[in-house]
């Protein structure tokens, strides 16, 4: 059974539903789209386009100022603050404000994760390598795959995540 997460600007539908491997996968409904679950892949490309033009460090401590205050539980608060902050974006607001959502998400479903050590951290990894690093978003993407929690545990710490 899907649980509501937001839906943004009246027309963006994200939630939570069962995936592959937990209750836990993120889901966006779109205008005129099939309900899908996206990839680390399209919105950090879509992220970054978006940091061209709305410059880099903007986006990271946008998002830094929700990551901080995020946990196990979903906070509507947060989700509400998601949508003021990307205000500011102008005509990318509404874009901002579904894929700040999905990280969002996101990272909640990390905290709930029982099997992770390293939790709602690795999505400021992958943002920082994309947004700070400049690394790509197939690079910040996939960074993390195969690699063994001490060995990122210890990029971060490097990154002072």
């Amino acid at each position: 059974m899907p649980t509501l997460i937001k839906i943004v600007r009246g027309r963006n539908k994200i939630e939570f539903d069962k995936g592959s491997f937990d209750d836990w996968c993120v889901f966006l409904t779109r205008p005129a789209q099939n309900r899908y679950a996206p990839k680390d892949t399209e919105y950090f490309t879509i992220l970054r386009r978006l940091a061209d033009i709305h410059c880099a460090i903007k986006i990271f401590n946008d998002f830094c100022s929700f990551y901080k205050d995020t946990d196990t539980q979903l906070n509507p608060g947060i989700l509400d603050y998601i949508s003021l902050i990307s205000d500011s974006y102008g005509a990318d607001a509404e874009e901002i404000d579904i894929w700040f959502t999905v990280i969002y998400a996101g990272m909640v479903a990390e905290e709930n994760k029982t099997s992770t050590k390293l939790r709602k951290r690795i999505k400021r990894l992958g943002m920082h390598q994309l947004l700070i690093e400049d690394l790509g978003a197939d690079y910040a993407a996939h960074f993390s795959r195969g690699k063994k929690w001490q060995e990122l545990e210890s990029i971060m710490k490097a990154r002072g995540i």
